[in-house]
């Protein structure tokens, strides 16, 4: 009995969120206190659920904005800022092969953040600059996974994303207070993104020990813990509602 109800259960956990030494560590020895394996199903657990949660983590935002049917707030420049650091996480953790739940959510928010950018430009009367934007932008990405794009410039892409989040969010940060409110930022996706990044500051550590991306996910935190903060504190304040023409 306990081998049949092992072998499901044991491929479900390997090598989804432990390696098979793990799994018999815990499960056939049930050593439950081995730290360095509770250490990686931790990891590997929170990576995967970081993943789901990008799913979801911009939707609210991207609603705000369709419902409002403005971008009023939002730096265009931000959002682009972000953008290109999204994309250089995500080509970099493909080309070293990074496991997926290190990086997986870089995927689905790089295509949210895309649609805000878009509806930032649709908003502001530029649907056709946005469409173009789209297109170069493929073609963009394309270029940089494919073979053509030697490692040094992939590298290079991750290393600037530093200066690209803080940039961007000293940005959004300065566009808050000089609007003295937040706009149509969404509280649910800036909450979402700060945790997002905490979590991301061990689980990098531990499933890609690679310190490039554990400092880019550390500097991610305070920037996203500044906009959060400012949301807070903007809490109750309006935009200034425009007088309409007699």
């Amino acid at each position: 009995m306990a081998a049949e109800v092992d072998g499901p259960l044991k491929r479900v956990l390997v090598p989804l969120l432990l390696p098979e030494k793990c799994y018999d560590q815990i499960f056939v020895q049930w050593d439950l206190l081995h730290v360095p394996c509770l250490k990686i199903l931790l990891s590997k657990a929170l990576g995967l659920g970081i993943v789901a949660g990008s799913l979801l983590v911009k939707l609210p935002q991207v609603f705000k904005i369709l419902g409002a049917k403005s971008a009023e707030g939002l730096s265009l420049q931000s959002v682009m800022l972000e953008l290109v650091a999204l994309t250089g996480t995500m080509v970099y953790s493909i080309t070293n092969n990074f496991p997926f739940s290190s990086w997986g959510e870089a995927l689905f928010l790089m295509l949210q953040t895309i649609t805000i950018a878009f509806l930032v430009l649709h908003y502001r009367g530029q649907t056709v600059k946005g469409v173009a934007f789209l297109a170069c932008y493929a073609l963009v990405l394309l270029v940089l996974l494919s073979p053509l794009t030697p490692q040094a410039v992939v590298t290079l892409l991750q290393a600037s994303n530093m200066p690209s989040v803080v940039v961007g969010r000293l940005l959004q940060a300065a566009t808050n207070y000089r609007n003295g409110h937040t706009g149509q930022l969404s509280a649910i996706t800036v909450f979402l993104l700060f945790g997002g990044s905490l979590a991301r500051i061990f689980t990098s550590i531990q499933e890609t020990g690679d310190p490039l991306m554990a400092g880019t996910f550390v500097v991610s935190s305070l920037c996203n813990g500044l906009i959060a903060a400012q949301v807070l504190f903007y809490w109750n304040a309006k935009a200034p509602q425009k007088k309409k023409k007699q």
